[in-house]
């Protein structure tokens, strides 16, 4: 009986395709389905003989870990506020006031109501 494998919803292509080479790669007999028209149906990658799921799991874990490890060294370190303010303090301050600005004019009519 078939088992999923692999889900595909929202994975990168580099990934899936890295998975389905691996799974050719180790002759794991699987096929795909996907979402589908709408997206409201499962797009995965499942196998035909469910004795393969410990070893095409184990496999896919290898992969993701290589993929995260690369992506980890590519990424580059989010900036925390003070450095974007420090990069443009203009801009910085009129999006704070925005935000301010349209959080009184939310909040307004409920403390009018008060008084």
């Amino acid at each position: 009986m078939a088992k999923l494998l692999f889900r595909l919803n929202n994975v990168p292509d580099e990934e899936a395709d890295a998975v389905r080479a691996l799974l050719e790669q180790h002759a794991i007999h699987c096929y795909e389905t996907h979402a589908g028209r709408w997206g409201i149906s499962v797009a995965a990658i499942w196998l035909v003989d469910a004795d393969d799921y410990d070893r095409a799991r184990s496999l896919i874990d290898a992969v993701q870990q290589d993929l995260l490890d690369q992506n980890r060294e590519a990424s580059q370190p989010v900036p925390s506020l003070r450095h974007r303010f420090r990069e443009r303090p203009i801009d910085f301050i009129l999006v704070a006031a925005g935000i301010g600005i349209i959080v009184m004019l939310t909040v307004w009519p409920f403390v009018t109501v008060f008084e």
